[in-house]
């Protein structure tokens, strides 16, 4: 049910007050006035700088009321159907008298045919008025909406448009996310600037929206690059990523599909799941917002609560997008010394994991399972739970490659093979940081670096198969006892095979086993 049709039903059914929470003032009167005006029901809007001014229909004598206690005691003295709105009324109920005023006036308005629509950028309402308000929330608006707000603008004279229909619906969906003020605005720079409008103004109204969501301080837009041969290994993930590259589209509607919820990637710490969050916004070309729950929690009583919500509403709004929770054990964590906000907090965005209808996907990452409350990984909230592991040869020797590449290195000019194989209980992260160390040795020698130089920094390297060998432990056989899917193995079974050991802490270099030789040592000078 739309904004419109919800209002008309409220005030058919005579519901005396009404609390329409939105920051988009402008589009709410205009929804109010229509609705209003299609019933033939006269409307009065009060605010407390200008007073009372009509809205819709006639009212004879307009009334005169500046505080308000006089508002209030106007809006019962006038007879007949109406309507009246209350801009930011709620700055108002923080006084006692007000309050109280308010609250008796609707319950005797239960005998009229008038009601009471309250304006506000929040939704909390005072204690004692909850039992008498009914609180609507205004969506942002939707692609068809905003399409609205680009046409009323390229109808003014002299505006050069030169959109395709293509160009205009991909305009349309940039926006999602924006209020309508917010999207005229990206609209009218991108007009003024240029003097015209067509299709290369979608990535500037893009990146205004970008800075939309990064105001609303608890979701991060993130900028899509990666693609799968930028993640080395994870060859189970991958194919059930590109099974359902194609999901979110109107022909999978068609088919009958549902929308997928999202996974969980749990594993070692450096094994790519933060990567792979952002591969797969590049793999199925749809926004990347970063959730920070940290960031959701205020000063003020209930504010945490309101900006989930705003958050989450938000997300909705852009959808289809990826929705990434990093390292989920530590942002859903909740606790009882602070009065239950985190404990609310936790449970809104579980319920939405669980209750969505919109293509949201969502992707959560955690280190350590143990210190995810249970309810979290419960079916239901995530479609399904990848286990990332140590890397095996052949991911380490991608991995390696992905990383020579990315710094304009050919893989081919290294031994590869023997990196990989010398570099065995060793994660991405940090394989990754022994090609950047071996570059700062070369780069420190005026020339290119080599094997030899990745492999002294690897040997200088404590890995985490060495510092966690426990959590790796406790890792695997969680994966074992079949709670979730490893990322790299179809079965259960090779994934047991093929498990990496974790290197066992040495007492002395002449424990080290056969494929952890060292190299004999490096002297720079013999080239």
């Amino acid at each position: 049910m739309g904004i419109d049709a919800e209002l008309d039903l409220f005030l058919r059914a005579r519901y005396t007050l009404v609390v329409i929470v939105t920051v988009e003032e402008e589009r709410a009167l205009r929804a109010i006035a229509e609705v209003c005006a299609r019933s033939r029901r006269p409307c009065l809007a009060w605010d407390l700088a200008d007073g009372f001014e009509t809205l819709t229909g006639e009212i004879g004598s307009k009334p005169s009321a500046r505080d308000p206690l006089a508002v209030i005691e106007q809006v019962e003295k006038l007879d007949g159907d109406m309507a009246f709105v209350l801009k930011d009324f709620h700055d108002c109920w923080t006084n006692p008298q007000v309050k109280r005023k308010l609250r008796s006036a609707v319950q005797r308005l239960k005998f009229t045919r008038k009601s009471v629509i309250v304006t506000a950028p929040t939704r909390v309402v005072p204690d004692e008025l909850k039992d008498e308000a009914v609180i609507v929330e205004l969506p942002l608006p939707d692609a068809d909406q905003l399409d609205e707000v680009l046409t009323g603008l390229t109808k003014t004279p002299g505006i050069k448009v030169d959109l395709t229909p293509a160009g205009q619906e991909k305009l349309g969906q940039a926006a999602l996310g924006m209020t309508a003020a917010q999207a005229r605005r990206a609209y009218a720079k991108a007009i003024v600037r240029d003097n015209a409008l067509d299709d290369r103004h979608i990535e500037a109204v893009v990146r205004d929206k970008k800075e939309v969501i990064r105001a609303s301080e608890a979701l991060e837009f993130h900028p899509v690059h990666e693609t799968p041969d930028d993640v080395g290994g994870l060859d189970v993930l991958k194919d059930w990523l590109r099974l359902r590259e194609r999901a979110f589209t109107q022909e999978a509607r068609d088919y009958g599909l549902p929308a997928p919820k999202g996974i969980a990637l749990i594993g070692i710490p450096g094994t790519g799941k933060s990567l792979t969050a952002k591969m797969i916004g590049g793999l199925w070309r749809l926004p990347l917002l970063r959730l920070d729950v940290g960031a959701l929690f205020g000063s003020l009583v209930g504010e945490a609560e309101e900006r989930t919500r705003q958050a989450l509403r938000l997300a909705e709004t852009v959808a289809p997008c990826v929705v990434w929770i990093d390292e989920m054990e530590k942002a859903l964590a909740h606790g009882g010394g602070d009065s239950g906000t985190s404990t609310r907090v936790f449970g809104t965005i579980l319920t939405w994991m669980q209750e969505k209808t919109t293509p949201c996907f969502v992707v959560g990452t955690a280190n350590d399972v143990s210190s995810l409350p249970p309810e979290v990984l419960r079916k239901g909230r995530f479609d399904e739970i990848f286990f990332l592991d140590l890397p095996t040869a052949e991911e380490r020797a991608e991995i390696l490659a992905v990383h020579l590449r990315k710094r304009n290195r050919l893989p081919g000019d290294y031994d590869v093979a023997e990196l990989a194989r010398r570099a065995e209980g060793y994660v991405g992260a940090e394989l990754e940081q022994a090609i950047v160390d071996a570059m700062y040795v070369g780069f420190n020698q005026d020339r290119e670096f080599r094997t030899a130089d990745v492999l002294a920094a690897l040997d200088r390297q404590v890995p985490l198969s060495v510092s966690q060998r426990e959590t790796i432990a406790a890792l695997r056989a969680w994966l074992r006892e079949g709670r979730a899917q490893s990322a790299s193995f179809a079965e259960a079974f090779e994934a047991e095979q093929r498990f990496v050991v974790p290197l066992e802490p040495l007492e002395s270099l002449d424990d080290l086993p056969e494929p952890y030789d060292l190299p004999e040592p490096y002297d720079p000078r013999d080239g």
